[in-house]
């Protein structure tokens, strides 16, 4: 089944309501961060939440638990949702881009005009907060050729990318995969991607590498991630298949990839971005940390 972040938060929402913030705050007590990682560590991680895959939780109550278990960010959020997040010492490592649907992107440039009005509102008051990355998306293909998309997207993306540039911003494009949830999506290749950063030549544009997506689409993670470190700004987690639990129960190892990751010399955030399966989503939460938390010495 195709899942778009802004439907399900809709469904999840309107169809089983929101986890009382005092159902969440009583289990506080008996949450930790997973593993003590020592400074300086090149394989400890901050690690983010996706909002979207914890939407039936109040954002209170996910912010204490983010903070109980070690959890420095909250991505994928709204304007509105900035405040809340960053008052309360946590980080957005990513934030929403246009409110466009994912399959009308920077490669129709019928969209361009609107994006590019969209991003000029949102870049400014998400600097305002201190975040430092925005998300974007192609757009679907609807039979633009991959070469007359990636013209488009260069030539769209142009005027974005230098404003994200003023504000110390890096304008983001996710790989997602067109194979099982989303189909005809036209970034759904690594190496299309980075041609697109190569001919936009903006320092200020990079790639968001989904783990989950790009193993669909077309594995080999840890050598592309080895092969395409300089492109990737930022990287998503999932279980393949079905985007849910990143253990045992699925495709990846897990601990293999971060320290891949970590080898290409990455500090950023680890974005877990899968849904949680369990009867209590943050002990999937934790439980995703703690496998994505390598040590420099194995543990």
């Amino acid at each position: 089944m195709s899942i778009n972040r802004r439907d399900w938060v809709k469904r999840s929402a309107a169809g089983a309501g929101l986890l009382a913030l005092s159902e969440v705050s009583k289990k506080l007590t008996s949450l930790r961060p997973v593993v003590s990682v020592p400074q300086g560590s090149p394989f400890s991680y901050k690690h983010s939440a996706s909002r979207w895959c914890y939407n039936k939780i109040p954002l209170g109550a996910l912010i204490l638990a983010c903070k109980a278990i070690g959890v420095a960010s909250i991505e994928l959020l709204d304007y509105d949702e900035y405040k809340v997040v960053i008052e309360n010492g946590l980080d957005c490592a990513m934030a929403n881009g246009s409110p466009l649907h994912i399959t009308k992107g920077f490669n129709d440039p019928k969209n361009h005009d609107k994006l590019l009005k969209d991003y000029e509102q949102l870049i400014p008051r998400a600097a305002d907060y201190g975040i430092r990355q925005i998300i974007c998306f192609s757009g679907n293909r609807n039979k633009i050729s991959d070469k007359k998309g990636l013209e488009n997207c260069a030539r769209g993306l142009d005027k974005v990318a230098r404003l994200a540039g003023k504000y110390n911003m890096l304008l983001v494009m996710e790989l997602l995969n067109s194979k099982v949830d989303h189909k005809d999506y036209q970034c759904d290749h690594t190496e299309w991607g980075v041609a697109l950063v190569d001919k936009l030549g903006s320092p200020h544009f990079k790639l968001l590498y989904d783990i989950y997506h790009m193993q669909i689409m077309e594995g080999d993670v840890i050598a592309t991630i080895r092969k395409y470190k300089d492109y990737i700004s930022h990287y998503h987690t999932g279980g393949v298949p079905g985007r849910n639990e990143i253990d045992d129960t699925q495709e990846l190892n897990y601990k293999a990839i971060i320290k891949a990751i970590a080898a290409t010399g990455y500090t950023g955030y680890i974005g877990q971005e899968f849904i949680p399966t369990r009867p209590d989503p943050i002990e999937s939460l934790q439980d995703a940390v703690r496998i994505c938390t390598v040590r420099s010495d194995g543990l």
